[in-house]
């Protein structure tokens, strides 16, 4: 636990409020279910901006990424810049074309296509998805509390799904899109801060490679990472593909078609009162994401300087070696970021900083559950129950549906306490694009081309072979046997029934 200041604490407690009040005065927007899943289709540039960005900037594009580049430097940034160019394909390929279809979900447009098998199956593989991504802003949101509070894992996973609640439940996606404007100012603020904070106190980012080198490549510290001389070190810490390149450029592309093939970013683009309202959010969640990547990286190589993991500590005492002098030791590599703030930030912006983290962490796995909560009420229990089409009985669901996945998700983040949030992330991401991308794209541009019969097996052996790969540890990421499975089948489809067209042309 870090020792907190009353500055810090103000801070923190102040950012909060003003987050939650948000959240809160949005819910004035809600009179339906319509107004909660689609804002009414009122929203302006920024509020779709906000509600892409108060989601896609979660716990694994700040928390998540400064922790990557504790351990690999540069290859961090694929989660922000991945997201980045996701949202900008959106905003030029996919705004028109999903804001036509007249459809509330991404699985609807595939199921006026495929049919409501295909509809079924795809929102069950997509929920896991989302579902994976919800647990990964919950060990972000434990990381956070149980660092700067004396609190068991448990208590702060507890703590983080009653705030995500408010945050989303009363407002929906106003109360996303709202709080996600205030997020967004707040986030900058402390990245461009922290950014600043770590070009002067590292000499820049010269300096940074050679505290970076000096550390690892002159101690036994080097060796328990496999980081043995300065070359490596600056090679290791300033690649792109640190950790090899199928292995992020894949994580990258499952940033990309997860942007594209995710409920949630749908339904902000559907909450824009106008094409070019939606466009213009998407274009700027596009220009403003990467940066905030580059600002958590140079935290997470700042840390990687002056840090320690308990596992190292332990990795040094087995081989009987000292510990190097002045570093601060932490529980895990999942607190560089906190840490840095509480240690290196003046004290009432520290406090404030620590709040946006948390409420960026929030913001994440709310819009996530409302986005998982929208595709099960829409695609799976309105088809089961009639009553489902009284948009007051709607409403009240997916509220309690919201409810429901965050506890779960709460389960499951205390039984993997130790999983790196960002590899969760790239994971959840990469299942969606492989339940989604081919089979709604061909319902948006191909219509008629494919039986759906392919289409249903696409949306089974896609994620199936996603699932496959992760479990096998194959050399290359998963996603790219997923989407290559997928797409093989629904080509099969197209090329089936372009002979058969022919057929019936001929004859």
């Amino acid at each position: 636990m870090l020792h907190l200041t009353p500055l810090h604490v103000v801070g923190l407690l102040a950012t909060i409020a003003l987050i939650i009040g948000i959240g809160v005065y949005s819910g004035r927007h809600v009179k339906s279910a319509d107004d909660f899943s689609s804002g009414g289709s009122r929203a302006g540039a920024w509020i779709v901006a906000g509600a892409i960005m108060g989601t896609l900037v979660s716990g694994q594009a700040t928390i998540g990424t400064a922790q990557l580049a504790f351990s690999y430097g540069m290859s961090a940034w694929w989660f922000t810049l991945g997201s980045g160019i996701g949202c900008l394909i959106l905003a030029i390929g996919f705004v028109a074309p999903l804001r036509r279809s007249g459809c509330s979900t991404l699985l609807q447009v595939v199921s006026r296509e495929y049919g409501p098998r295909a509809e079924s199956l795809g929102s069950i593989f997509c929920s896991i998805g989302i579902f994976i991504s919800v647990v990964a802003q919950i060990l972000s949101a434990t990381a956070l509390l149980s660092t700067i509070f004396p609190l068991n894992h448990l208590t702060a996973a507890l703590i983080s799904i009653v705030l995500m609640a408010f945050y989303v439940i009363f407002g929906g996606v106003w109360g996303a899109g709202m709080g996600g404007v205030a997020k967004l100012i707040l986030l900058y603020v402390s990245s461009i801060v922290g950014g600043i904070l770590v070009y002067g106190l590292a000499n820049g980012f010269g300096g940074l490679m050679e505290t970076l080198q000096s550390l690892l490549a002159n101690t036994p510290l080097g060796g328990v990472n496999d980081l043995a001389d300065a070359g490596t070190v600056s090679q290791h810490f300033t690649s792109l593909v640190a950790r090899g390149p199928s292995k992020d450029i894949g994580s990258g592309l499952s940033l990309v078609l997860g942007v594209l093939a995710t409920q949630t970013y749908a339904q902000a683009i559907w909450s824009g009162k106008s094409d070019s309202a939606a466009r213009k959010g998407a274009l700027l969640s596009a220009l403003l994401i990467p940066p905030i990547g580059v600002a958590c990286i140079l935290i997470g190589l700042y840390m990687r300087g002056h840090c320690i993991t308990a596992d190292e500590v332990s990795a040094l005492q087995a081989m009987g070696q000292s510990i190097p002098a002045g570093l601060i030791q932490i529980e895990s590599s999942a607190q560089v970021f906190p840490v840095f703030v509480v240690d290196f930030m003046p004290k009432l912006l520290g406090g404030v900083v620590l709040g946006t983290l948390f409420i960026t962490v929030v913001g994440g796995g709310s819009g996530l559950a409302l986005g998982m909560s929208s595709i099960l009420v829409t695609d799976i229990f309105a088809r089961k129950n009639p009553r489902m089409k009284d948009s007051h009985t709607n409403l009240i669901v997916t509220r309690g549906t919201i409810m429901v996945i965050l506890v779960l998700a709460v389960v499951v983040a205390i039984l993997v306490p130790g999983a790196m949030i960002n590899d969760l992330g790239f994971l959840s991401m990469g299942l969606r694009g492989a339940v989604v991308f081919f089979p709604m794209c061909g319902g948006l541009w191909f219509k008629g081309k494919i039986a759906g019969r392919y289409a249903l097996a696409a949306i089974i052996a896609g994620p199936v072979a996603v699932l496959a790969g992760s479990l096998l540890s194959l050399p290359f990421d998963p996603l790219f046997l997923g989407m290559a499975v997928c797409f093989v089948v629904m080509a099969v489809g197209f090329l089936a029934g372009k002979k058969n067209r022919d057929t019936l042309s001929l004859s």
